[in-house]
């Protein structure tokens, strides 16, 4: 193969695009001339990706909201398979959505499309029930932590450690002062950032209670100052909930997420990707999570490790306080987020941690994705 590959790609919602963009970046500078279409959104575009359908519908959560989508995202996967059949890119590259993409991936790959997936899910944290469809969907798994590799060999599929993009993007020392400049936050302000997610599902359960979390935490100390990013398209659901809390020092920002992280002080933050981001900011964090009782139902029990949070996951013990389902009460926020304002040693304690984490999640995960995706398509 001497000519530039072309490449399919499927992310669903805003961290597999944010993901997705930095892998394309680094593909880029392998292959300038490579081509990539299918479903992604704003930051795959921004790296020439061509969009046959938007991320935000693939922007669900749980066996419900997938319930209630079901015929339209089935018809989106098998007129998305059939084009992807007919164009017979060099290889599909599934951006985590397993739900979504391990089907697709598993007909490709039965057509003769070598097939990538982007994010090892998380069969450390939940049972492997995934495993023989991961085996049976993709020729090669991507991993983000060093761990993964391991787990995924014993059963026959291939992985390599390629490290977390936002390792290489987001500085070793945040741009705290840069960021509350751009943000128009004084330096003398303690800054708490809400991210309530990326998902209209999140928004609905997680958003109420960091809101009124955050005007329980201003009772207490009057002086504090909130800021939170909302996902473009989301802000309409926002704004009503905010608006319950009329009293509330709130800023809401439009995307502007690391810019968010980079200021604040301590964060009370959505479990999923931004709390990866959160600890490569070096920010204390509360991680909160809710959902709708029937997907609470289907998931409780199901985990077989205590950590749900990715920085409690890689260092294998609770650096920072998870709240979820019943446990995530307006009162438990509020009270978790100011024991990080009132001791800043413990602060200090958990940035020394994160640090160390982003320095074993830095090892220039474009270069090497680009690398093990062009050995399984044999692509030099």
């Amino acid at each position: 193969m001497t000519a530039s590959p072309s490449f399919g790609m499927v992310a669903g919602e805003a961290s597999g695009d944010l993901l997705a963009g930095l892998l394309l970046s680094g593909l880029r500078q392998r292959w300038p001339g490579l081509s990539a279409h299918g479903i992604g959104g704003p930051r795959m575009q921004a790296q020439g990706f061509e969009t046959w359908w938007p991320h935000s519908k693939l922007s669900i959560f749980g066996y419900v909201d997938a319930l209630l989508n079901i015929r339209e995202l089935l018809s989106i996967r098998r007129q998305l398979g059939n084009r992807m059949l007919a164009e017979k890119p060099a290889a599909f590259i599934g951006i985590d959505a397993p739900d979504f993409n391990f089907g697709l991936e598993s007909r490709l790959r039965a057509g003769g499309i070598k097939t990538i997936h982007f994010v090892c899910p998380s069969i450390w944290a939940w049972r492997a029930e995934r495993v023989e469809k991961i085996k049976a969907a993709a020729d090669h798994v991507l991993c983000l932590f060093p761990f993964e590799p391991e787990l995924l060999h014993a059963h026959g599929i291939g992985a390599t450690y390629v490290g977390h993009p936002l390792a290489d993007v987001i500085p070793l020392e945040p741009p705290r002062a840069a960021s509350r400049a751009a943000l128009g936050l004084a330096e003398d302000e303690t800054v708490v950032a809400l991210l309530p997610g990326s998902r209209k599902s999140e928004i609905k359960y997680i958003a109420p209670p960091l809101l009124a979390a955050a005007a329980l935490m201003q009772q207490a100390r009057p002086g504090l100052r909130f800021v939170m990013p909302v996902v473009p398209g989301l802000r309409a659901l926002v704004a009503p909930l905010a608006a319950t809390h009329p009293g509330l020092n709130l800023t809401l920002l439009d995307g502007r997420s690391h810019e968010a992280l980079a200021a604040c002080d301590i964060t009370l933050v959505a479990s999923g990707t931004a709390t990866l981001e959160a600890a490569l900011f070096k920010r204390p964090m509360v991680i909160a999570y809710r959902v709708n009782a029937l997907n609470w139902w289907r998931m409780k029990g199901k985990n077989y490790q205590p950590w749900v949070g990715l920085p409690n996951v890689l260092a294998r013990t609770f650096l920072v306080p998870e709240l979820i389902q019943d446990q995530c009460t307006p009162e438990a926020l509020a009270r978790e987020g100011l024991a990080w304002l009132d001791d800043p040693a413990r602060c200090e304690q958990v940035k020394a941690r994160f640090a160390e984490q982003h320095v074993l999640l830095r090892c220039d995960t474009a270069a090497r994705a680009s690398a093990a995706i062009a050995e399984v398509i044999g692509h030099a």
